[in-house]
């Protein structure tokens, strides 16, 4: 269906193709935020995630959606800088998923009836993490990629030297 307006629970209840925008957050050490979802959330409640962000709306670009959901559930503005976008066959139902990545303040105000609990992880402790505690299932597919991402980025930028 094609120019349609419907609603990000219409279209996951249909299985219809949507937008969804999501930050991978690293402090200036390179640590990488790691929050739980609330238990109030109708999805996923209190599963861990790797990425912050929700549904772009109509008119949004994936970086104005990003830096929406920034400001909404951890209180900071940043302009995240899109990385790569997908089709994510994981969780309730696909949906083109645009991975960002934003360099943000250790200190964050984190939405209470968003995020029941965040913290900064290293590379290796999130790989241990993604092991051990449950997270939603775009995690592991957004980070895998985000990581792979990277590694490309930096053969590429090594080999132009």
């Amino acid at each position: 269906m094609l120019g349609v307006t419907v609603s990000r629970r219409q279209a996951t209840r249909e299985g219809w193709l949507h937008r969804v925008a999501v930050t991978v957050c690293r402090d200036e050490r390179g640590r990488i935020l790691v929050h739980r979802r609330s238990e109030q959330l109708s999805r996923f409640p209190g599963l861990h995630e790797v990425v912050v962000g929700g549904a772009v709306d109509v008119g949004e670009s994936y970086e104005q959606a990003a830096a929406r959901e920034l400001a909404e559930e951890l209180g900071i503005r940043v302009l995240p800088r899109l990385l790569f976008t997908f089709l994510n066959r994981s969780g309730l139902s696909p949906h083109w998923l645009g991975v960002h990545e934003a360099v943000v303040p250790d200190m964050v105000a984190a939405d209470p009836d968003e995020v029941a609990w965040h913290g900064w992880l290293t590379e290796p402790e999130l790989r241990s993490a993604l092991l051990e505690w449950r997270f939603t299932p775009d995690s592991h597919d957004a980070f895998r990629r985000y990581l792979a991402f990277r590694t490309a980025q930096s053969v590429t930028r090594g080999a132009r030297r």
